[in-house]
């Protein structure tokens, strides 16, 4: 029975995945059941327990499930065949016997073979877990730098499915629930873009390491990430060494966290690094709101948002006030108007190019305390040592 399977299945033939001795100890068994139900009509009700034990196995090894009925097919067969040869030999054995205990045999293949289905799909779903917590263990040692070992680096990197040397990019994205992936799929889109990658779930983030092995690999991820609806994610620069994945992370989170609050979008380390420089120093970016643009922000609010939102498109806008008039749809002069009541305000002129960098870090400040908070108020971490805007 073991040889036939071997010979007609070929998932079977390799002895490193289901050793020959293993698949006939299978058969045995669950041979012995059959012949041991079949053999006196007072027989107990039909013992499954080979049968799950077999799929448990046969999951263990990585054997597809429809291979390992497959072999059920065969080896049931193969065993009634048997016992049809065996009849002809004996005059004793009626047809209608036979064509009982046929219909016998198979009700009890459906059982097994239910039960085999059972058995592997459990064990499939356990193993899967498992695996899947393994990954996200050692994608959270990666992110934490717990691995160190220069070995051990190569053989999670292996067992993730990763390049053992970059370049890499880390990638974090804000959840808005706890156990809510923004960038549900996202790993299977990188694999099709051919982007090896790796991912872990955090109560407020989406935390992800890709392997940008590729040309133009980071041009794949950005428009794979830009596809997420919804999603606002920040992305790292390039890194050759799985060692700086936890530096890497950071600067992500401060890719995030530099991001406008309003809306999706994907933001990289390198495309503001004024930005990234303000986020990485709340306390810091604080203070200098308070001394650059305390006298903007006590304003009332409207002519405080007016003030604020001009400042924006004017830098938007490399400093032009006609096309931020353009953009606030009012005149050129009444930008020029607000501009000058800023400079009024602070003491400080855009025509310097210190002052406008002061103006423009402070800006920036503003822009991740948050919607209603002012400079001192709102740029904190809430002890949380992370950036504003930077969950988790």
């Amino acid at each position: 029975m073991a040889l036939r399977i071997r010979s007609q299945v070929d998932a079977y033939k390799d002895d490193s995945l289901t050793p020959f001795d293993s698949l006939r100890h299978s058969c045995t068994a669950n041979a012995a059941l059959v012949l041991n139900h079949l053999r006196s009509a007072d027989a107990p009700g039909p013992d499954p327990s080979p049968s799950r034990e077999t799929g448990r196995v046969r999951a263990e090894q990585g054997m597809p499930l429809a291979d390992t009925l497959h072999a059920y097919r065969i080896g049931f067969a193969f065993l009634w065949s048997e016992i049809l040869a065996e009849a002809r030999t004996r005059p004793e054995v009626s047809d209608a016997e036979l064509v009982s205990r046929s219909a016998e045999i198979w009700a009890l293949f459906g059982l097994y073979a239910q039960t085999v289905a059972t058995a592997h799909r459990e064990a499939t779903a356990e193993l899967t877990s498992q695996r899947q917590a393994r990954r996200s263990a050692l994608a959270e040692a990666l992110f934490t730098g717990v691995i160190a070992d220069r070995t051990t680096l190569r053989d999670a990197a292996r067992e993730l499915g990763l390049p053992e040397r970059g370049p890499y990019a880390v990638a974090a994205a804000v959840a808005d629930a706890p156990g809510e992936e923004p960038l549900a799929g996202i790993e299977s889109a990188l694999r099709q873009a051919r982007l090896p990658s790796t991912w872990r779930l955090l109560p407020d983030q989406q935390i992800g390491l890709v392997a940008l092995p590729v040309p133009d690999a980071e041009g794949a991820l950005l428009r794979v990430l830009n596809r997420a609806r919804g999603a606002r994610v920040g992305v790292s620069p390039r890194f050759d060494s799985l060692r700086d994945a936890p530096q890497a992370l950071r600067f992500a989170r401060l890719a995030l966290a530099g991001l406008r609050r309003t809306g999706p979008g994907v933001a990289r380390f390198d495309d503001d690094p004024l930005a990234m420089v303000v986020a990485a120093a709340p306390a810091e970016a604080a203070h200098l709101t308070e001394v650059v643009l305390r006298p903007v922000l006590g304003l009332p609010a409207a002519e405080r948002a007016r003030l604020l939102e001009t400042l924006e498109h004017w830098f938007a806008t490399s400093g032009s006030a006609r096309e931020a008039a353009g953009r606030l749809f009012v005149h050129p002069n009444t930008v020029r108007y607000r501009l000058r009541r800023v400079e009024e305000l602070t003491g400080r002129s855009l025509s310097d190019p210190r002052a406008v960098a002061h103006i423009g870090a402070a800006l920036l400040a503003v822009r991740n305390s948050g919607p209603g908070e002012s400079g001192s108020g709102g740029s904190g971490s809430g002890g949380s040592g992370r950036p504003p805007g930077a969950a988790g």
